[in-house]
């Protein structure tokens, strides 16, 4: 006596297609084999063109598929009648059911620099540099190292600090702006007065930008004073050294 597989149709919560790798559940693929068999291993009236076009409908498929089942002596036709017709209706969702999104994958980057950048005269366009790379994925420093190049098109965000300092007594001006692809960006500068030697300022704020692909960014600094510097500090306990400018990308959208 031939031994049947009763394997019940999966539960609600189990879906079709598994997101881990876009093919059928085990668990449906179980089940549809296992129907494939007690229905007669495709000896029935449901053509493979029937098939393509979507699953058996209506209660004279229904009927249909219930009478094979009986046929293969399984006396509780009604309630498999009952679960091929969920089964129809949960096919019927899966097939107009909005197609799985891609996940995006952004990318990134984090640098600073060790070194105190000078400015060798005033009210001159000089491009920050970078000596070190914390993070970097997508994104990284060209050469020279003042360019940060963005290796995918996207929407980034760059957001800096810079220590910058003075020794002058008089009151002076640092102007710092963007470049892409060595073109100031518009509208894009802010000016920072120093008053008095010694005077540090932390200079933080951040530019989004649309990028290219293979585009790189710089920024640029320039003051109406050669005292004016970033400057780098040795490690002073308890806080580690500080660097003269740190700066992190990252890709806001694709």
């Amino acid at each position: 006596m031939t031994t049947q597989n009763l394997t019940q149709i999966p539960a609600p919560r189990v879906p079709l297609i598994d997101e881990r790798t876009g093919l059928m559940a085990r668990e449906w693929y179980r089940f549809f084999i296992n129907i494939f068999d007690l229905t007669g291993n495709g000896s029935n009236v449901t053509s493979l063109s029937d098939l393509q076009v979507g699953p058996p409908v209506g209660s004279e498929a229904l009927s249909q598929i219930a009478s094979l089942v009986s046929d293969t002596q399984l006396n509780n036709s009604s309630e498999i009648l009952a679960q091929l017709a969920t089964l129809s209706d949960e096919v019927q969702a899966a097939l107009i059911q909005p197609p799985m999104q891609e996940i995006q994958h952004l990318h990134y980057g984090a640098f600073h620099d060790t070194t105190t950048q000078t400015a060798a005269a005033i009210n001159t366009a000089y491009a920050m540099t970078f000596n070190s790379t914390d993070f970097s994925d997508g994104v990284e420093i060209g050469s020279p190292t003042s360019r940060i190049i963005c290796r995918n098109l996207g929407v980034y965000n760059f957001q800096f600090s810079a220590q910058a300092t003075t020794g002058s007594a008089s009151s002076h001006y640092m102007y710092v702006w963007p470049r892409i692809n060595g073109t100031d960006v518009p509208d894009s500068a802010t000016r920072v007065e120093f008053k008095g030697a010694g005077n540090d300022q932390v200079l933080a704020w951040n530019f989004l930008l649309r990028m290219q692909a293979n585009d790189y960014f710089e920024l640029m600094w320039s003051a109406t004073d050669t005292s004016i510097q970033l400057a780098s500090y040795a490690t002073a306990s308890p806080a580690p050294a500080i660097p003269s400018i740190i700066l992190t990308v990252t890709e806001a959208t694709i």
